[in-house]
């Protein structure tokens, strides 16, 4: 191998240290993944051990239970990304490894046929001869350099093969790694899947378990949307009022504040923080019943179920227009943020008065536990008297 060519393995390594480090962006973001599910699954752990201590078989149990099965389903399939990432990287390696071989015995070939070489003319007499028998000066010059240069390639090749020997060493450690790792990885894929499997079998007993509860759940159902039906009457009520008293003051500078704080709540959309820690357990507008067949459940905000005594805080700043308080719900605030309105029910404390002003983040109170052990906040976000989905205005 010449100077010349030895120069390609070279920027083989260059582009694929440049792949390597691609890869290796991409592995960091599926193990950031992996961390992130398995934070979920100890914050939802917690909630579905606080309510199955507090009731057995109760609907919020299936609902943490539902959230705890697909964690573990994207769980593993964010190990099964990494496995598949690993066997490419594996694959990279031997094709490389496979080159170095190559390379490595073409240079030992050429450099063998350099010693022959240097082994026929290394005698004093030998070289003499070739020199002196140079028909000019300037011949003679040129074989000098020629035998220099002759000597300088062997030297360069010695150290080609050592180059290509220590790159070859370091691809098999490499390797030997990554199996490793792919090995590990592997072992943890067999654990979560077997973990899968005992989830959906407790899915399955408890699904089979509410089942038989039909008439209680239906009991409790109906009861619910009763209070709520009263909380959301007693709401647009409230916002009405609200948008008439906006409405006489048309002018000055508590208008120009309204305003004002309406154009930058509509600016935040998609950006405000989640009013409390945990899992959305029903979503905004029309659903099935997770149990009752046939049933639809309208929700006109979502529902969050958290853990024990959570904190509720305010998203945005704005002013404490009521405070509310009705049997099952409990207590329910609802803050103004100029044409816009939260509504936060579930509540077994406030923290605020009516017509406080409030922060982004402050705390408004914390979250009642029902007979069930089941703690939820029901969150609304309305532009006047219009409900919104609150999860396209919250952070992602």
């Amino acid at each position: 191998m010449t100077a010349g060519k030895f120069s390609l393995p070279f920027v083989f390594l260059l582009l694929l240290s440049l792949v390597a480090f691609a890869q290796q962006k991409t592995k960091a973001q599926l193990q950031k993944e992996k961390q992130q599910n398995l934070e979920k699954i100890k914050e939802v752990e917690k909630i579905l051990n606080e309510t199955s201590d507090k009731k057995k078989n109760s609907i919020g149990e299936l609902n943490a239970l539902n959230l705890r099965i697909r964690i573990q389903e994207n769980l593993i399939q964010s190990i099964k990304s990494e496995v598949s990432l690993l066997d490419k990287d594996i694959a990279d390696n031997n094709g490389f490894i496979a080159a170095l071989e190559d390379d490595l015995k073409k240079l030992k070939g050429e450099y063998a046929a350099m010693l022959f070489a240097a082994q026929k003319a290394n005698n004093s007499a030998t070289r003499l001869t070739f020199l002196f028998s140079a028909e000019s000066f300037d011949q003679l010059i040129m074989r000098l350099r020629y035998m220099r240069q002759y000597s300088e390639r062997r030297q360069i090749q010695v150290e080609a093969i050592l180059q290509v020997q220590t790159e070859l060493a370091t691809q098999v450690k490499q390797i030997e790694t990554k199996r490793a790792e792919k090995n590990e990885l592997l072992n943890q894929e067999i654990s979560a899947n077997n973990n899968l499997v005992n989830l959906k079998a407790k899915q399955n007993n408890l699904v089979k378990v509410l089942e038989k509860q039909e008439k209680t759940l239906k009991k409790d159902l109906e009861d619910t949307r009763k209070a709520l039906a009263v909380l959301d009457k007693r709401i647009n009520e409230i916002i009405r009022e609200e948008m008439e008293r906006a409405a006489r003051e048309t002018k000055g500078a508590a208008n120009a504040a309204s305003i004002a704080l309406s154009s930058s709540f509509a600016e935040n959309k998609s950006k405000f923080p989640w009013p409390a820690s945990g899992f959305v357990s029903q979503r905004f507008g029309k659903q099935n019943h997770p149990v009752i067949k046939g049933i639809v459940i309208q929700n006109d905000g979502i529902n969050i179920q958290t853990k024990e005594n959570e904190k509720v805080k305010s998203i945005f700043e704005g002013e404490v227009r009521s405070i509310m308080h009705y049997q099952i719900i409990g207590y329910a605030v609802i803050i103004g943020h100029g044409e816009y309105f939260t509504v936060y029910s579930g509540l077994k404390e406030v923290y605020v008065k009516k017509g406080q002003k409030v922060n982004t983040n402050q705390e408004i109170g914390h979250v009642l536990s029902n007979a069930d052990g089941i703690s939820e906040l029901r969150f609304q976000l309305r532009k006047n008297t219009t409900a919104l989905d609150p999860q396209q205005w919250l952070r992602n």
